[in-house]
């Protein structure tokens, strides 16, 4: 499961590419994950969080410190 946010849980959404002559695929759509390394003050260390773009902004809004809570009570290891 590598294409999914820490913080928001998104993942790969699936669906199918329709050629002109009407013929279906199955295809999918990645969200934009990316890796990011945060200092956790609380914890006197760095923290590698696999985060969306919009996760990001997040984390730029609310800090790093809640967003390691949130990732956590989501049960994802940190």
């Amino acid at each position: 499961m590598s294409a999914h946010c820490q913080l928001t849980g998104v993942q790969p959404v699936f669906g199918n590419n329709v050629s002109h002559s009407h013929r279906r695929t199955r295809r999918r759509w990645n969200p934009n994950v990316q890796h990011r390394r945060y200092w956790l003050p609380s914890e006197n260390r760095h923290v590698r969080l696999t985060l969306s773009t919009r996760a990001i902004k997040t984390v730029d809004k609310i800090g790093v410190e809640a967003a390691v809570a949130r990732v956590r009570a989501r049960g994802e290891k940190v």
